[in-house]
């Protein structure tokens, strides 16, 4: 639209001054060489407009036969262009797609048309991984690290090609290059996996003050790993240095309240303080956020000479912050089981077995505990043991498919720091083992198992000696019919789940009663 304004107010220019020129007639005397030229104004003017056309199209001409190579040139390497990065584009999307031969050949031909191109190399060096040419891909990647632009890409290439070869030493050196060059995510989080995996405590910490200046993490983030790695710290200080560890473990709690390893770990050191109102609180602050049995355990164990009626009624205070938790549940009966309580114990686990859910083996075996003392029938308690084995497992620390009895900083697998989580690992069923029912479970029962005869097998027969007596011939051993097999299988299984070893009291957390329970009062079978 403006370029057709313009080109009309110049038409119109022109034809005013056309007309201004026709409006006032004048003659132009022209003398050359000897000859006399005359014309009118206008003539003379459309004559030099005609000689300064003809003069521009003769330069434009001109100009173009000198610029020819060049523009032979240019268009010659555009097309080259044009050939190089299409072959980028299909090599780009062949290797997303794994498709190796496609990708190998754009590479080559990409390479033909652009060089050493960055997206060149980059398309080699993903090609040759494709391939499973390490030594290819590596030094594709080196040569990117000799190029300004594309150093931190090579860096990066480098440490993923050492990572896939194990090379643990050669990737922290290409990270720590590249932390260097840039505030990349990956570089930082590569060195703290680094001093993590080496217990090199101090210098996490460092390298997670480092990531949150640079702000390749969050806050959040940031306060986590510091948590964890303080607590980390603290609990490898010796006892000559339990004021430092305190204070580790403190700031640790501040940063993150729900981590149960920095609260336990502080309250047993203002415990051996003898400043138990701190510990107190600063238990009941992370029961409140994440309850779990080490919490109850510390905090019920806070005073070394307290009764059972005095460690109960602190589990009742612990319990009353979060009622309706299971672990609360747990706490207080196994509170009241010590005190001899076993009624308060029954009514506290009796909500945990009510229900379509399969009491877990903590419960069992806190059940088994609670009928032993309270006098109940052998067969009852067997029983509880034998559920116990066959129960879902209970929740426990657990990384990278690792289960552990203690919290870990990082993973015993992969070296992750703050891995570890308090969950419930995953059931496996076996078909092996059909369930055992409760009544096979009593003592008599186990005696009217009683496998098939085996089939009679025939053996032979020597013919009798004349002096000595007939010696007896072997005999084959007999075959287990397929019937006899199934039968001694279950009474292994039998056995077994009815010898359990019944666990130390204190070993044991929090258990309720069974749905058949007869009572304290049901004849001994």
């Amino acid at each position: 639209m403006i370029r057709l304004l313009v080109f009309l107010i110049f038409l119109a220019a022109a034809a005013a001054g056309f007309a201004w020129i026709a409006d006032r007639p004048g003659e132009l005397t022209l003398t050359w060489m000897g000859q006399r030229y005359e014309t009118s104004l206008a003539i003379a003017a459309l004559v030099v407009l005609c000689i300064a056309i003809a003069f521009t199209l003769a330069w434009t001409i001109l100009s173009f036969i000198l610029r020819l190579p060049s523009i032979v040139a240019i268009t010659t390497r555009a097309r080259r262009a044009n050939k190089g990065y299409a072959a980028l584009m299909r090599g780009m999307i062949a290797a997303g797609a794994g498709d190796t031969r496609l990708a190998q050949r754009s590479a080559e031909a990409a390479q033909k048309y652009l060089g050493e191109d960055p997206l060149t190399l980059l398309l080699r060096a993903q090609a040759a991984q494709l391939a499973g040419d390490r030594s290819t891909s590596e030094r594709i990647y080196a040569r990117m690290v000799e190029m300004p632009e594309t150093r931190v890409l090579g860096l990066r290439g480098l440490y993923v090609e050492a990572q896939r070869r194990g090379d643990d030493s050669s990737a922290h050196h290409y990270a720590e290059q590249a932390h260097r060059i840039a505030p990349l995510a990956w570089a930082g989080q590569a060195l703290l996996d680094h001093f993590a995996l080496h217990r090199d405590w101090t210098r996490a910490l460092a390298t997670v003050e480092a990531n949150l200046a640079q702000r390749t993490i969050d806050k959040q983030t940031a306060r986590r790993q510091r948590a964890v790695l303080q607590t980390a710290i603290a609990r490898d200080l010796p006892e000559r240095e339990a004021a430092e560890a305190l204070r580790l473990a403190r700031e640790a709690h501040d940063l993150a309240p729900d981590l149960v390893p920095a609260a336990t770990l502080a309250a047993r050191l203002l415990a051996r303080r003898d400043d138990l109102r701190k510990a107190s609180r600063l238990i009941e602050k992370t029961w409140k956020l994440a309850p779990h049995p080490d919490l109850a355990r510390v905090y019920l164990d806070l005073r070394a000479g307290d009764s059972t009626h005095d460690r109960l009624n602190r589990a009742r205070s612990l319990v009353d912050l979060v009622p309706d938790h299971i672990e609360s549940k747990f706490c207080l009966a196994r509170a009241a089981i010590d005190a001899r309580e076993l009624t308060q114990a029954r009514e506290t686990l009796a909500p945990l077995l009510s229900g379509d859910t399969r009491p877990s083996a903590r419960l069992c075996l806190l059940m088994a505990e609670l009928e032993e003392a309270q006098g109940s029938a052998h067969g009852l308690v067997r029983e509880w043991l034998a559920r116990a084995s066959r129960a879902p497992r209970d929740r426990a620390w657990i990384a990278d498919g690792c289960v552990s009895d203690q919290w870990e900083p990082i993973s015993p697998v992969t070296g992750k720091l703050d891995a570890f989580s308090w969950q419930q690992p995953a059931e496996q069923l076996s078909a092996d083992i059909e369930p055992i029912p409760a009544a096979t479970l009593d003592e008599p029962a186990l005696l009217e198992i009683t496998p098939q005869e085996p089939a009679p097998v025939a053996t032979p027969v020597p013919a009798p000696a004349a002096e000595a007596p007939a010696k007896a011939a072997p005999t084959e051993p007999a075959r287990t019919e397929p019937a006899m097999e199934d039968a001694l299988t279950k009474l292994a299984a039998i056995r077994r789940a009815a010898q359990v070893e019944t666990p130390r009291r204190h070993d044991i957390f929090p258990l309720p009663s069974a749905p058949d329970d007869p009572g304290p009062d049901a004849p001994e079978r």
